[in-house]
């Protein structure tokens, strides 16, 4: 299998679908990462933790239909081309 512009899109996408089918209360907050797990005080920078969190919450709430568009297309293809 080459290494090819169309690869690294797929597997760019199956990461996204990962990160957004991560669950909050089944998942994450068994391993520290729920959402009330990275609150700081007013003018503290988030941590780590919390910037991750807040980027997993964006990723299932912002790209839930863009994936659902993408997922589709990318079966299309691979049913047309294999």
């Amino acid at each position: 299998m080459a290494f090819t512009l169309y690869s690294l899109l797929q597997a760019s996408l199956l990461i996204v679908n990962a990160v957004a089918v991560l669950h909050e209360e089944r998942f994450l907050r068994h391993v520290g990462w729920g959402s009330d797990q990275g609150i700081g005080g007013f003018g503290e920078e988030p941590g780590i933790k919390a910037q991750l969190t807040n980027l997993i919450r964006s990723i299932r709430t912002v790209m839930r239909l863009p994936l659902i568009a993408l997922n589709s297309i990318t079966i299309i293809l691979l049913l047309l081309f294999g």
